[in-house]
């Protein structure tokens, strides 16, 4: 992450949270600025893949690129029998009217 510049920002946290956040400061011999720094920026990759997706999914969904539920059940509760059934593909199913 490149830095053009810096900015404070300021959150109240739990005391048991920024008893941990020193903990490892300490334990890494960092200071507690780079272990904040390290864990945003991990949350926000983390939420912008989900958004990403989520984003992706519901374009599945819209462009009828679906599995129907009944074979997904169907194909799950025959994981632990004598005869599984097929994985269920994502053949596109009818659009409903």
């Amino acid at each position: 992450m490149a830095q053009t510049g810096t900015r404070v920002l300021t959150a109240h946290v739990p005391l048991p949270l920024a008893d941990r956040v020193d903990q490892m400061a300490e334990r890494l011999e960092r200071s507690r600025g780079w272990i904040v720094k390290q864990a945003l920026s991990a949350w926000l990759a983390q939420e912008e893949e989900r958004d990403r997706l989520t984003r992706e999914a519901l374009a599945d969904v819209d462009a009828g690129r679906v599995i129907d539920h009944q074979a997904v059940q169907a194909w799950a509760d025959s994981l632990g029998s004598d005869t599984p059934v097929d994985t269920p593909n994502d053949t596109p199913l009818p659009r409903p009217r």
